[in-house]
């Protein structure tokens, strides 16, 4: 299942990048309609899937990824908007086609089922805009297109990660879900454009009718929906170090950390997330917190 093949191709085949390729044809839907409630208040400022790790927004990760995966353009990749929606929108711009529900977040079926006309018969990867997935060994893509490859259409398959405790609740053969999921077509057909989640709906079903297989990831994962886990991807994402941006304004010690675009930093911080246009004061020492604008500090625990 997750081996390389090379391209021959076929009819209907989708390549996904440094030959991994599927024998149906495949679109991609991000999730980025929710309020993002655990990472309060900074989801007050911005949606969570805007959220920066590593200088670079949530959304625009997976995007990046799925580019990698040759999914690119209104076409190929439909982004889902709710909360805050404008600001998805406008983020998203032509890069994508866009799904705003009205009212309140339709859920990760609901989000799917609304997008139905537009998936018309294809097979849909689905992606959480808030997983935070790094491979350092492996380009963008290959871990993914790993759900992709070979696909015949008919399995659900999720891409996951051994867990702790095997046999407890929301883990599937054993592993936890990581952010990805790939669904047929047969099945996203009768989803609703209503509330509803994907576990109840879609994968549990499949994995009552043996229909349902999961694809082992071993890079690192997040879903950075809590302040810890949203700190815990950034410290990865410097890769033990620092990332400033060049923009920035940094005149106390730095360590561990990640400081965004026009951000000013007179103090000192260390395993700390500078939002873009942020300020630490003078006098201030910030240790394993989130700053955002000149007066939200959120406090991250470390994991």
């Amino acid at each position: 299942m997750t081996g390389a093949r090379p391209d021959d191709g076929g009819a209907g085949a989708v390549t996904a990048g440094q030959g991994w390729r599927a024998a149906v044809d495949v679109c991609a839907v991000v999730l980025a309609a929710g309020e993002g409630t655990r990472l309060r208040p900074l989801t007050e400022r911005l949606p969570k899937a805007l959220c920066p790790v590593g200088n670079v927004p949530l959304l625009d990760r997976v995007l990046n990824r799925l580019a990698g995966l040759g999914l690119t353009g209104p076409e190929r990749v439909a982004v889902n908007a709710c909360y805050l929606g404008d600001r998805v929108v406008a983020h998203v711009g032509l890069r994508a086609h866009l799904s705003v529900e009205p009212g309140e977040p339709l859920g990760t079926a609901g989000g799917v089922g609304n997008l139905r006309e537009w998936i018309a018969g294809r097979g849909v990867l689905v992606g959480n805009a808030d997983a935070y997935l790094a491979d350092r060994q492996v380009a963008p893509g290959p871990d993914i297109a790993a759900l992709l490859d070979g696909w015949d259409g008919r399995c659900v398959r999720l891409l996951g990660q051994p867990a702790d405790d095997p046999a407890a609740p929301g883990t599937f053969s054993g592993h936890r879900f990581v952010g990805f999921s790939l669904l047929p077509w047969r099945l996203v057909h009768d989803l609703p454009a209503s509330f509803g989640d994907l576990v109840r709906t879609v994968w549990r079903p499949a994995e009552a009718a043996g229909a349902l297989e999961v694809v082992p990831y071993r890079g690192t994962f997040y879903d950075t929906g809590t302040p810890a886990d949203y700190l815990a991807a950034n410290l990865h994402a410097t890769g033990g170090g620092c990332l400033v941006d060049p923009s920035a304004t940094v005149t106390g010690p730095v360590r561990q950390a990640v400081v965004g675009a026009g951000a000013t930093v007179l103090g000192a911080v260390t395993r700390t997330v500078v939002w873009p246009g942020a300020t630490v004061h003078a006098g201030e020492r910030l240790t394993d917190a989130i700053r955002a604008g000149t007066d939200l500090t959120v406090a991250a625990a470390r994991r």
